[in-house]
This record gives structure tokens, sequence and C-alpha cells, in this order.
């Protein structure tokens, strides 16, 4: 299955490091992150996983769960989060899906349907395209989708930066500009005529061009 943006995230049950889940049920009505690893111990992902984990309070306060795929068996990663609170000074407090029989990676197109049924065997480099992260809304729709090179760690910063553009903008008829931060002007969208505008920016807005109208941050 071909996913794009707006697709439906598909559900799935599987064993994770906390338990067993159903993906949608985990959700809740919360935003998810579901990102990606080719294979436990590998020296990349052990520095993102850290840094995630750092990062939990600034999750929980965007009301954002997070959860991470890796193909190998879930026993596996308990000993990976081991050397991950060693060497990264913080533990991996969230669960992480093992995937050994490449289901779920499947499910969400990051390796295609002949790839086998086992990770056994299976190199980082054979799972290159599983290093993928989807941004998912209380919808159950994919919001956002990137997948990086297995030799480039993941911006989880700018993932952030993403999560606080489209929770804003699910709220208000307004885009955000290039690289734009929590707190800095944004884009009335074209869609909104000048009329409605007026209702919904009472406080006014700058207009460069009839379709680019910058108002500050909605509160």
């Amino acid at each position: 299955m071909s996913l794009r943006i707006n697709s439906d995230a598909p559900n799935f049950t599987a064993e994770t490091t906390q338990g067993t889940i159903d993906f949608h049920e985990w959700l809740g009505d919360s935003w998810g992150v579901l990102f990606s690893h080719p294979k436990d111990f590998t020296p990349v992902c052990t520095t993102e996983l850290g840094y995630v984990g750092r990062l939990a309070p600034e999750f929980a306060k965007r009301n954002v769960r997070v959860i991470g795929l890796s193909v190998d068996p879930v026993k596996n990663h308990g000993e990976w989060a081991k050397d991950i609170e060693e060497t990264q000074g913080s533990p991996v407090n969230f669960p992480m899906i093992g995937d050994p029989e490449l289901k779920v990676a499947k499910l969400y197109d990051m390796l295609p349907e002949d790839a086998g049924t086992t990770s056994e065997g299976r190199t980082a480099a054979n799972n290159a395209t599983v290093r993928t992260v989807f941004v998912i809304g209380p919808d159950k729709k994919i919001k956002l989708m990137l997948i990086y090179p297995m030799s480039t760690g993941r911006n989880f910063d700018e993932i952030l930066r993403v999560i606080d553009s489209m929770q804003l903008t699910a709220k208000h008829s307004v885009a955000t500009p290039v690289n734009w931060k929590n707190g800095e002007d944004v884009i009335i969208v074209p869609s909104v005529s000048d009329e409605q505008a007026k209702e919904k920016f009472p406080g006014g807005w700058k207009t460069i061009k009839p379709y680019l109208r910058v108002v500050p941050q909605p509160k």
C-alpha cells in the first residue's frame, strides 16, 4: 500500500518494550510520532533514541505520543536500550516496536512486499528504507512523512517545530512561512477573504501581496 500525506495511518497490533499494543488504541486522542530504525545496535540511531528520550517533556506538553520501531525482536531492544542510556545519558522512555517478521515495515511501505518475512540475516543496509518518520494526527491520518539516509541523524528539533506548525494551523486559518518558529508571525491562508479575515483577525494584518497577508500568531 502506498502512503501519502492525509492517508489513513494503518492500524496494527504489535509487541513492544512496554507490552502488546493496538496502535490506534494506544494513540487515543493524541498526536503520534512513529519513527523507525533499520537495525538495533546501530550508531546513528543510538544517538537519535537518546535525544528523543530527553525530549519527552516537549512531546508531552504538545500531547504527542512517541513510538519507535526496529525490525529486530523486542528482547534485542531491551539490550540496546541499556547501551543508549549508558552512552546518551537518557533512558528510552517510550515503547519500541519489535518487527521481526517485517509486518509493520511493509504495512507502512518502508520495505517492499518481496522483502521476505524475517529480520534474521538482514543487515542495516538491507533495511536502509526503514528510517522514516511519520507524524499522525488525532484523526489517525498521516500529517508528515520524512525518510532519511542511514548516515544522517534526524533533526527532532525540526520535527517539534513542524508539529507546532501543524497544531497551530489545524486550529486557525493560517499557514507558517519559511523557517517559522513558535511565536513568530504567520500567513493568512488564501481561502480566507479579507472580509472573513476582519472577523478572524480583528487586530489587523500586513498585506504584502493580495495572496500574502502576514498576521501575528493567534493565541
